[in-house]
């Protein structure tokens, strides 16, 4: 065996509580290198009465390693451990003192979990976890009062550029929650509401008040309680991160220079504060003089910024907050944040804007969730090539999937389109077939399914701003087809739990062609999923011990052939069974 590649650390994704009762262990080998993984646990304080070796089973591999994992349920809420590792004649001890070939003493220098404490658990709201977001740019959405119209407005339903405004708003939204109750939401995001100059209002002037152009106050409170009464949660935009130029803190800046009471709540290089060929002298999101970055280790700015959190959720009854480039803001800061948000309403969710490795900012002191983009990635690069190896893509699903404790798995924001990228169609090329594929693996995968508006009615777009299209109303232009389809697959997934609590674990993944086999499981029910991301009519076999197996669609039943299951597909055709445990 390898030792190389035999790996425990005693951190987050690879030692966590579970909840209070449960602790998961997860352990690194060499892929196909060990037959058996064992967890060796015991009571420090009285090992020989108190100990027990737990099976570890393989959850997951990639292109290099195998995962395995043990869950442990101690007797006294603390426990040490180590590993035993075999393959054929050969058995490894692993400690936190290292590995050796015969086993240590323990529990001297075994690893070691002192106490499972709540109040240091990874806690996501249990509402959010059994939502399915619905994303809204409001100028885009719908237009439900014109007295209301910026001026300038292009007509509904032009193509967009980067500057103009079409006319939606808050009423439009209110007008519209038939939509979003029949699709089967129970959950919106809205982008920016607060006043700014462009239309989708990452560019801040007041905190404290609604953009004109959307309503008022009042108008979102009756947004608010119109969707708390249909069931819909509602979590807004914050942008922390810059403001625009015309924030007057940053105009206060720009007229009194070093002399500015606010020159610290800005990154500031010299004065005055100019753009000088691209370049500010100040820092900014990205190269944008227009939105200059705030400096929230200021006491003075962060105390305001969490002001700004807590008044929304008293003034309008909010659910929570989406935060827009959580990666450039201090940990401090959102530990704070967190602190505000979650003392005011201890359900709140909050969702950091992190395109990457998100664990950093999911410790359980800052944010519930992180948009998962990566997964986004993997799932329209897969499902849209008739080339793509399903081994590669489980192998590149289980790499993500293992870089999370299971709890932050099941509370990520899954999403195929946003305002930021292409819409999924237009990545699919108007393949509906292949998009309708993507649609059954995020609606049957661990997180948290966000739609994008109009994705559900077949809206097209590439870059920003051609994928911040208006919302189609006219229903004979909208595909109603791919609307039933995500009624179909939203209405599944919240009908059972095992698709939002259940362990995800591929069972099969064809290493020369797209088909693959994943299951998810609780200790009520068993799902299947079987997808053919290829042009050909394939049959996929699995060994199955049971026989009591229906279609998850239409509830008929489908019976093993010696004791395995085989399902024939068509060209880019899935199927979904289960059965009640």
């Amino acid at each position: 065996m390898f030792k190389e590649c035999l790996h425990h650390s005693s951190d987050l994704k690879w030692a966590y509580a579970y909840d209070c009762d449960t602790f998961h262990l997860r352990l690194r080998t060499k892929r196909d290198d060990v037959e058996e993984a064992v967890a060796v646990t015991g009571d420090k304080y009285d090992w020989e009465k108190h100990s027990i070796d737990i099976q570890m089973e393989k959850i997951a591999a990639d292109s290099l390693y195998d995962y395995w994992e043990a869950v442990i349920k101690p007797e006294f809420r603390r426990f040490s451990y180590g590993f035993r590792v075999s393959s054929g004649d050969e058995t490894l001890w692993l400690i936190e003192n290292g590995i050796f070939e015969e086993q240590p003493t323990p529990p001297g220098g075994y690893f070691e979990v002192p106490f499972i404490h709540a109040v240091d658990l990874f806690d996501a709201p249990e509402w959010a976890k059994s939502a399915i977001f619905y994303q809204i740019m409001p100028d885009r959405f719908a237009n439900g009062d014109t007295d209301n119209d910026p001026e300038g407005i292009r007509p509904w339903g032009e193509t967009p550029g980067g500057e103009d405004h079409f006319g939606g708003d808050l009423q439009g939204i209110i007008d519209n929650l038939k939509h979003l109750t029949d699709l089967g939401i129970n959950a919106i995001y809205m982008t920016p509401l607060f006043t700014a100059p462009s239309n989708h209002k990452y560019d801040t002037i007041d905190y404290k008040q609604i953009d004109p152009q959307f309503g008022d106050a009042q108008l979102l409170k009756k947004l608010v309680k119109a969707c708390h009464e249909l069931g819909i949660r509602v979590v807004l935009d914050a942008v922390f991160n810059h403001t625009s130029e015309q924030f007057p803190p940053f105009q206060d800046v720009i007229q009194n220079g070093e002399n500015s009471r606010y020159k610290d709540w800005f990154h500031l290089s010299s004065f005055p504060v100019e753009v000088k060929d691209g370049i500010p002298n100040y820092a900014t999101f990205g190269f944008y003089g227009n939105m200059p970055k705030l400096n929230t280790a200021h006491p003075e700015v962060k105390q305001y910024l969490l002001d700004i959190a807590v008044y929304w959720m008293r003034e309008a009854d909010i659910d929570g907050w989406r935060l827009d480039v959580a990666n450039e803001i201090d940990h401090a800061f959102w530990r704070d944040f967190r602190t505000a948000v979650k003392t005011e309403k201890p359900d709140a969710f909050i969702i950091g804007e992190v395109w990457g490795n998100s664990l950093n900012w999911l410790h359980g002191d800052e944010f519930d969730s992180a948009m998962n983009y990566p997964f986004t990635n993997e799932v329209t690069d897969f499902f849209n090539s008739v080339d793509s190896a399903a081994s590669t893509f489980a192998d590149q699903i289980n790499r993500l999937l293992m870089r999370y404790p299971q709890q932050t798995n099941e509370a990520l924001f899954n999403l195929l389109s946003s305002h930021d990228i292409p819409r999924a169609g237009t990545r699919f090329g108007g393949n509906k077939d292949r998009l309708k594929l993507a649609i059954v693996f995020m609606l049957t995968s661990m997180g948290i399914p966000c739609i994008y508006y109009g994705d559900e009615i077949g809206i097209d777009g590439g870059n920003d701003p051609d994928c911040r299209k208006c919302m189609e109303w006219d229903t004979d232009k909208q595909d109603r087809e791919l609307f039933d389809f995500y009624q179909l697959l939203i209405s599944l997934r919240k009908e059972h739990a095992v698709l939002r609590d259940g362990r995800f674990r591929f069972l099969q993944a064809d290493n020369e062609s797209g088909t693959l086999l994943f299951e998810r499981l609780n200790g009520k029910q068993h799902f299947t999923i079987w997808m053919n991301n290829t042009e050909d009519t394939v049959t996929l076999k699995h060994p199955m011990n049971t026989d009591d197996w229906h279609d998850a669609l239409t509830n008929d039943e489908v019976h093993t052939i010696d004791e395995q299951l085989q399902i024939e597909l068509a060209p880019l055709d899935f199927r979904i069974l289960y059965r009640n445990i």
